[in-house]
């Protein structure tokens, strides 16, 4: 099955810190991706934008670089990447002071839609939207792009709301993260939403615990410094997990529009309830098989922060009250995968024979590495010799469903495509971010008082014990990473 494309207005895009490494790797091959699937329309022009000293043809050099390496061979001719890089210019301005703005202005055409991404850091949001605001640059119609970390705490979040809104108007605003561009996420509401088969089973009565793990293989070698200064909580629960959880969990919305579905998501938030210290655990990886410890990798042989974490969490309304949400993520762990399992409780009365080792029904929710759903049931296994019942999945992977050219479209493509046609619907508006955080904020603050440290876990494994206690003592167990 081959997507559908359907062409976007024309526009003009900024890239600001266009020479990044996010920009190489994933924005610039993303907008080539929809350029050679005809998405971008012929008169559509991407500018970069940074504070180094190269003119246009450096710059194409540079994103043609980027392309050999972060593009696979067949989805690349030299015709098509020199079309691409057509589109392209760049202007060097410095986000702090007067140069380049003028140029950058001019480069603007008065009747496209103009949109600015912020591909830098979170300490120059307010410096650019300013300069794009007073310079006139930015209409009443642009968009603004900015990347995560939003906030390092509530304060912070805060202030770099204020900034931008005196710039911006929150319409106008799109707080990116990538998860939500997943296939499979934006599958999940069609999923609850556009089928009658789950949505009467969403509740506590039928669902007896979900669990989100977003696992990683990979230490923080390379951005040991970072992460240090941020741990698994702000770096993946306070945003991305919670996201996931979410959208599991949020009511249906009175219609697919952006700020409705955003409000059933601020509620889920304001709905959690305070989580036991006994109910989370935090980890860090130590060293194996000649690879370093968190530390040695983060450059902080003191360091408390952590790199794994594992929660359960109580939704307080009338769906979710008795069905426990456990969320666990880290990094260095035996696989990378991301899912979503939605563990169904039994019938209540069970006329068959028990089956040793059944799990049960359960959704199963892949966003990584290969999407797609998967449904588990129980049926009678086949042959002669009496109702003996196994377990079998349903297995709906999209690269094999639904073709391959659905499957290799990277969550950037779709996410910018949204901006440009003005769809809020898969990013964060202010109040939810701040709502997130003021949950998160209270857990953090609770480990840097306590002066504890993390449960050390084996590099390749599935994170420490005490994770595995976590559900255990609820007569539960963790899926296996990468099963």
């Amino acid at each position: 099955m081959v997507a559908r494309v359907i062409p976007v207005s024309p526009f003009d895009l900024v890239i600001f810190g266009a020479t990044g490494d996010l920009a190489r790797r994933k924005i610039l091959p993303g907008l080539f991706h929809r350029f050679r699937v005809g998405q971008m329309p012929e008169d559509a022009a991407i500018i970069g934008a940074a504070r180094s000293q190269m003119d246009s043809g450096e710059f194409r050099a540079l994103v043609g670089a980027a392309l050999e390496e972060f593009v696979a061979e067949p989805d690349r001719t030299p015709e098509t990447i020199a079309a691409f890089l057509s589109r392209l210019t760049y202007v060097h301005v410095d986000a702090k002071g007067d140069a380049g703005w003028d140029e950058l202005g001019a480069a603007l055409r008065a009747d496209t839609t103009r949109a600015f991404y912020l591909s830098v850091s979170p300490s120059l949001f307010g410096s650019i939207s300013k300069q794009l605001s007073t310079r006139g640059i930015a209409t009443a119609e642009s968009r603004i792009v900015v990347e995560k970390p939003f906030g390092h705490d509530l304060e912070t979040a805060k202030a770099l709301n204020a900034d931008l809104l005196q710039a911006f108007d929150e319409t106008q605003i799109y707080r990116i993260d990538h998860y939500l561009g997943k296939e499979t996420v934006q599958n999940l509401m069609a999923l609850r939403f556009a089928n009658s088969l789950f949505e009467p089973l969403w509740n506590s009565t039928h669902i007896d615990h979900v669990q989100i793990t977003v696992a990683e293989s990979i230490g923080v070698q390379g951005r040991g410094e970072y992460y240090d200064q941020s741990g698994a909580m702000r770096d993946m629960v306070q945003n991305h997990l919670m996201q996931l959880l979410c959208l599991i969990a949020m009511e249906p919305p009175s219609r697919f529009e952006p700020n409705a579905v955003r409000d059933e998501k601020v509620k889920v938030i304001e709905a959690l309830e305070t989580v036991a210290p006994e109910n989370i655990v935090r980890g860090q990886y130590r060293a194996w098989n000649g690879k370093n410890d968190y530390r040695g990798d983060a450059g902080n042989p003191a360091s408390r922060t952590e790199s794994f974490v594992a929660m359960k969490l109580a939704v307080a309304n009338w769906r979710w009250a008795g069905t426990p949400f456990y969320l666990r993520t880290g990094k260095r762990l035996r696989a990378r995968a991301s899912e979503i399992a939605v563990v169904f409780r039994d019938p209540p009365h069970m006329i068959f024979p028990k089956m040793e080792g059944r799990k049960g029904n359960a959704l199963v929710i892949r966003l990584q590495p290969d999407e797609g759903i998967t449904l588990r049931t129980t049926i009678k296994e086949p042959g002669p010799g009496g109702m003996r019942l196994t377990e079998v999945a349903m297995d709906m992977t999209f690269a094999d469903a639904l073709g391959s050219d659905l499957h290799s479209q990277d969550a950037y493509e779709r996410l910018i495509m949204d901006v440009i046609r003005g769809d809020q619907t898969l990013f964060m508006r202010g109040d939810e971010v701040e709502a997130a955080w003021a949950w998160a904020d209270p857990i953090i603050a609770a480990w840097e008082d306590g002066n504890q440290q993390p449960a050390a876990y084996d590099s390749g494994g599935s994170g420490p014990e005490e994770a595995l206690m976590l559900m255990h003592q609820d007569g539960r167990r963790w899926r296996a990473i990468g099963a």
